[in-house]
């Protein structure tokens, strides 16, 4: 009869919505627990607590590259009414959580990254010397911050030619997102 096949019907809706809901719920805490770690790496005083300075770092290490308003932005959503200079695991955990669901902040594609070096290449030889990599990014457009330009010439420069192959290093950062 009629009633049966709505009462089934439901039922099959319920147990639908209701894994749903569990999968949902797996997702969240995966994530969840992503985020406490990479802050926990940060947290340096083990006291559920991070230096303000470090959140970019915490929020790149979560696979997600905002510009600096956008992390100031993310800030002021994290940060103690009256600022201590620590952000604290319990107010950043929902934000970030949020962000990652939300896929926000999400890397440059590879083409515009070599288009954009190139750009920088005035000789289009396929490098750019320390010299010129730090002019570009601490003087133009939203410029780096000194820690920001270190980890980069860290992990970009070729220390014995002292020069940036940016094939090479935009390679590097695709591999290190995935």
């Amino acid at each position: 009869t009629g009633k049966e096949n709505d009462n089934e019907y439901t039922f099959h809706e319920s147990f639908f919505c209701f894994s749903l809901f569990l999968f949902a719920d797996r997702v969240v805490a995966e994530i969840e627990k992503k985020v406490i770690e990479a802050f926990e790496v940060f947290d340096h005083e083990c006291n559920k607590t991070v230096d303000v300075r470090e959140i970019g770092s915490v929020v790149r290490s979560l696979g997600c590259y905002p510009t600096e308003a956008e992390l100031q932005e993310l800030l002021a959503e994290v940060e103690e009414e009256e600022p201590t200079g620590y952000i604290h695991l319990e107010k950043f955990l929902p934000v970030m959580t949020r962000v990652l669901l939300e896929r926000s902040y999400q890397p440059i594609p590879e083409d515009v990254l070599l288009h954009a070096f190139e750009a920088l290449d005035e000789n289009k030889c396929g490098y750019l010397t320390k010299e010129e990599l730090v002019k570009y990014m601490t003087e133009e457009g939203e410029p780096f911050t000194q820690e920001e330009m270190e980890d980069m010439l860290s992990a970009a420069l070729e220390p014995e030619t002292n020069t940036v192959c940016y094939k090479d290093y935009i390679t590097l950062m695709i591999v290190d997102d995935v």
